[in-house]
């Protein structure tokens, strides 16, 4: 388990994802280097168009406690963006089978990082099974009560940020 884990290690990459170093984790989060570093992001819908949101482990370094992505992760130094997306569903939610499509990339900054988000989406009916670990809860959620507490502090303002661009 890497939660808070200061020696991991992310690949450093231009905007278009390519990778031009690498630094550990504690000094892509200080706020200050601003070193972008990918991630993959993942929403999961069901057959009903219901979203999948997870609620974060009070124990991450950032947005601890708020609701955010279906699966959301880091991408490893030489790991390819469909090997991490195929990790993370793992990781976090159990997911095996599913066809993910690519729905775009984009810089997210917050006062913490900068991150080159990795956005694919997927539809399945297949249950997740989540990681206490780094899931404190996770459930499906209807668009319309998305809508319903957006502004609110409840969502990470990356989701935020990411639902009003597919929405």
């Amino acid at each position: 388990m890497k939660i808070n884990n200061p020696t991991e290690w992310f690949p450093i990459v231009d905007e278009e994802g390519n990778t031009i170093g690498e630094a550990p984790r504690n000094v892509c989060h200080d706020g200050k280097s601003r070193l972008l570093h990918p991630v993959v992001h993942l929403c999961l819908y069901n057959s009903k168009g219901e979203l999948f949101l997870q609620k974060r482990a009070i124990t991450k370094d950032i947005q601890p406690g708020k609701w955010d992505t279906s699966v959301g992760g880091h991408i490893n130094p030489g790991e390819s963006v469909e090997d991490a997306l195929k990790r993370e569903a793992s990781e976090e939610l159990g997911l095996k089978n599913f066809i993910p499509a690519f729905s775009g990339k984009y810089v997210w900054e917050s006062p913490y990082e900068r991150e080159l988000v990795n956005s694919f989406s997927t539809v399945t009916d297949e249950v997740p099974v989540i990681n206490m670990d780094e899931i404190e809860e996770g459930r499906f959620w209807s668009l319309e009560e998305i809508k319903e507490n957006l502004g609110h502090d409840i969502f990470t303002p990356n989701f935020e940020y990411e639902f009003g661009i597919k929405k």
